[in-house]
């Protein structure tokens, strides 16, 4: 599929570091790692803002034997060595720590938030909001703040992100009446569940949001379905979008057809359609140590968002490396493209991804994609 708009608007070589959080409060040089997957909404002057992820890492997290992990504490940051001889250093965006006897990792970059705000169409830069970003302020999130997911319900905007620490992988919630000045509301799902995503709207007078609960264990589909076992997108509901209960029935699950989907998780926040809600989320072929991620998209009922009125198996985004090519010698993963966003722009949707955890990419889509 061609589009009127296919680029990349924002990346690392983008971000001014000596207006980061982080700036002068680190012992090491830091780069710029990637600034993608960006949360967006639509701005009351009907500009765009993205929530962009940007991931600062050292640049050399190894020294003297040791790796270091960077982590937010209590009024600064601090380095944590840990020795190379007790760690799998092969994953640049974290290392493993071997004798848990379960999968314990840290990570060699920190996240934070940064609010660009683009023109209604997402072609260009309008200001960059270095004033406004979201760092770490609790200890639940010492080891970053990821992947921004914005909705608008009721003129409100309510943002989700991940939360990275040792206490817990959790979600955490912040509210704003401008999408530019946000309040954290504090955890909403606790421990890996990831992907929340909030509908743009209610449903019969409830917030409805869907979510991706992780785990090391899944119990099998009997022989015979077309549903594979693994991580799959749920449902939640909640009287005031800060407390929040699991739906009984399931929603979107892998397709035992097919193994581009044997993981799956969400992608941009749910959006009213005439034919229903429109959702976007992303599946994962196993591929190497990431794996390859696309872009989907389904149709829910407008009243039972359970209920998958149609779905398209072939992939609406693929990774793009055309896009990557003048970023090639900052590229650390391949064939990834994680839609995060999506905005109503009269014929067509402005969509919103990360592409190879690298930058920010911009597509126009045509709402006949869709039919």
């Amino acid at each position: 599929m061609t589009h009127a708009l296919d680029a990349l608007v924002f990346g690392p070589g983008d971000v001014d570091l000596s207006r980061s959080p982080l700036a002068g409060k680190i012992d090491g040089e830091t780069y710029v790692l990637g600034a993608f997957n960006p949360g967006m909404t639509r701005l009351a002057d009907g500009n765009l803002l993205l929530m962009v992820r940007v991931a600062e890492a050292l640049r050399d997290p190894r020294r003297d034997g040791h790796v270091h992990a960077v982590r937010w504490d209590e009024g600064g940051y601090a380095l944590d060595p840990w020795p190379l001889s007790a760690v799998d250093t092969a994953d640049p965006r974290k290392f493993l720590v071997a004798g848990s006897g379960w999968r314990v990792m840290a990570l060699t970059s920190l996240s934070w938030l940064l609010p660009v705000e683009l023109d209604p169409e997402g072609r260009r830069v309008e200001a960059v909001h270095y004033d406004r970003a979201i760092a770490p302020t609790r200890s639940y999130q010492c080891y970053g703040v990821e992947d921004a997911r914005i909705s608008r319900v009721g003129g409100r905007y309510l943002m989700t992100t991940c939360s990275v620490s040792p206490e817990r992988h959790c979600t955490t919630l912040y509210t704003s009446d401008d999408a530019l000045d946000w309040t954290l509301d504090g955890i909403v799902l606790d421990h890996q569940n990831k992907d929340m995503l909030v509908f743009e709207g209610l449903i019969g007078g409830e917030y409805w949001a869907q979510t991706r609960p992780l785990g090391d264990l899944y119990f099998a589909y009997p022989p015979g379905s077309e549903w594979r076992s693994g991580p799959s997108i749920n449902l939640a509901r909640s009287p005031d979008g800060r407390h929040w209960r699991p739906h009984d029935r399931p929603g979107i699950r892998p397709h035992a057809a097919t193994d581009a989907t044997a993981r799956m998780g969400g992608g941009a926040p749910p959006i009213l359609t005439d034919a229903g809600w429109l959702t976007l989320w992303h599946g994962v072929e196993p591929s190497g140590i990431v794996g390859k991620y696309r872009t989907y998209w389904s149709i829910l009922d407008r009243d039972d968002p359970s209920v998958t009125l149609r779905t398209e198996h072939k992939p609406l985004l693929e990774a793009n490396p055309a896009l990557t090519e003048p970023l090639a010698d900052r590229m650390y993963v391949e064939d990834v493209v994680f839609t995060t966003g999506i905005a109503d722009a009269g014929d067509h949707y402005v969509v919103a991804s990360g592409e190879a955890d690298l930058a920010c990419r911009i597509t126009h889509i045509p709402k006949e994609a869709f039919a």
